[in-house]
């Protein structure tokens, strides 16, 4: 079907739809470009309202008998799901960083990551259970968790696989069944888990429609489609809940940006800073994570001999082509984006922060063509810039200074985003105090970057509504019905 080396025979994929593997119903067709030489790397469908709208049908055709199973036979599947994606995570790798621009290693990294997630997902069905409240003597009161019925999933660019799997098993484990849009700028993956799921689900369970934003409006909008879960950008999440209001009721749940603050102290160590700062950054993934600690506020003291470590680590990272394993970041992913990186560079530079490096296209002849930029970073950074406000998305660290804790917190929660957060101290009241004021979802206490299993994931502000990868995210693919048992006869009182 296809190659995923680099140079690779051209990849055509296609979408899973009752479990068949299929062209979209028009013969639209949707091109992926390589960001790292503009080449075309493959296509897969441009899926249509009429496929959207087979995919549905097919989701809620195969629901009542994927409900009907036991907790343990679903479980069963997942587990098997997480085999097959293992036995194939050199394949997804290489297709994904070559689609995405993201290097090699990461890739391989978000396959054993979503499998690892699904599996905990699968661990923690018996979980999803209801209670028994003591409303009235001699009856029983109890609450169950049903599944919704239909789920869509709308999945970003920077973890095509990460996201798609993972997010795939908390949605089906309590017997829903699932719709997946991933992402236009990255969809050639999909067409892999989409061979996968047909191989080992029931029909229908899972399916994977691509294409581009009217695809993903027509899930959003289907009446049947009753729970909608997304990450992407801020703008993209509250357009998806203007649409669904305007077709049904609908819990929409949302992961979206941020503009992540990390705050060193004056008793922070600075080697660990600096590293934790780099590496909370995500170049890896050319910054283009919505955890990514974007902003570095560091206290006054500590600033100059900070700020040095931070560009001694950036000088040494090794742009290249992703599939290159000394790689240490790739292009960014796509035209549209490279040139929002661009726009917040040019108005940094206007706005009056200082570049301090990077900024432009690295010196090669192998960077000619593709979205390449090179590690930046400006300092005399202040809030009233629009730079230090707005999330670039792109691998462009913006370093602040700080005299007072207030001060600190001020500028932490001087924007309209706050998904995660890192404050770094050896005082153990100041950090506590700290985390408690900052504005933000998801914060490390002497750390960045890492997501630990059962931890919910989520934002405040902007960057979301609900969260993901706790046993909340598998409650909230439920609702919640009460049964009132009334024992000895009805005690209906229409006064009551």
């Amino acid at each position: 079907m296809h190659g995923t080396n680099a140079n690779s025979a051209y990849m055509t994929g296609k979408m899973l739809i009752g479990g068949e593997l299929v062209e979209s119903k028009d013969g639209g067709w949707l091109e992926s470009i390589n960001p790292a030489d503009e080449s075309q790397l493959g296509r897969v469908p441009m899926g249509s309202a009429a496929d959207m709208a087979a995919a549905v049908e097919a989701a809620e055709k195969a629901q009542p008998s994927w409900a009907a199973l036991s907790m343990s036979q679903r479980a069963e599947c997942i587990h098997k799901l997480g085999d097959a994606l293992i036995a194939r995570t050199e394949e997804i790798a290489r297709i994904e960083s070559l689609d995405t621009g993201n290097t090699i290693g990461p890739m391989r990294r978000d396959v054993r990551t979503a499998v690892d997630r699904m599996r905990f997902a699968a661990g923690l069905a018996y979980e999803i259970k209801g209670e028994t409240v003591p409303a009235t003597p001699g009856n029983i009161h109890m609450t169950i968790r049903q599944p919704y019925g239909v789920i869509g999933r709308i999945i970003p660019f920077n973890h095509p696989i990460g996201f798609a799997a993972s997010r795939i098993a908390p949605a089906i484990i309590s017997g829903n069944t699932m719709v997946v849009k991933p992402s236009e700028q990255s969809p050639l993956s999909a067409s892999i888990l989409g061979e996968i799921c047909k191989d080992i689900l029931p029909p229908g369970v899972v399916n994977i429609v691509t294409g581009g934003r009217e695809t993903g409006e027509a899930l959003v909008r289907h009446p049947r489609v009753k729970r909608i879960a997304f990450i992407g950008q801020p703008a993209s999440g509250m357009a998806i809940q203007k649409a669904a209001a305007e077709t049904a009721v609908k819990y929409v749940s949302l992961e979206l940006g941020g503009k992540n603050p990390l705050i060193a102290f004056a008793d922070a160590d600075l080697d660990k800073v600096a590293a934790c700062a780099v590496g909370g950054m995500n170049f890896g993934w050319q910054g283009q994570s919505c955890g990514s600690m974007s902003r570095i506020l560091l206290h006054e003291s500590i600033h100059d001999a900070v700020l040095e470590r931070i560009l001694e680590r950036v000088r040494k990272i090794k742009v290249g082509h992703p599939l290159d394993p000394a790689t240490n970041m790739g292009p960014v992913n796509n035209k549209q984006q490279y040139n929002k990186v661009q726009f917040y560079i040019d108005l940094g530079k206007k706005e009056g922060a200082k570049l301090l490096h990077g900024g432009g296209v690295p010196a090669g002849e192998e960077f000619k063509r593709g979205y390449w930029i090179e590690p930046t970073v400006f300092g005399e950074v202040t809030m009233s810039m629009r730079l230090a406000r707005e999330e670039v998305f792109g691998p462009v660290m913006s370093v602040l200074k700080f005299k007072t804790d207030a001060e600190a917190v001020t500028m932490a929660n001087a924007v309209e985003l706050g998904l995660t957060a890192a404050v770094w101290t050896n005082d153990i009241n100041r950090a506590l105090r700290v985390a408690q004021a900052v504005q933000a979802g998801y914060i490390w206490i002497n750390g960045v970057g890492q997501h630990y299993r059962g931890v919910p994931y989520g934002g405040f502000k902007n960057s979301g509504v609900g969260r993901e990868e706790g046993i909340s995210e598998l409650l909230s693919y439920t609702e919640e019905k009460v049964i009132n048992i009334v024992l000895g006869g009805s005690d209906y009182n229409p006064a009551a």
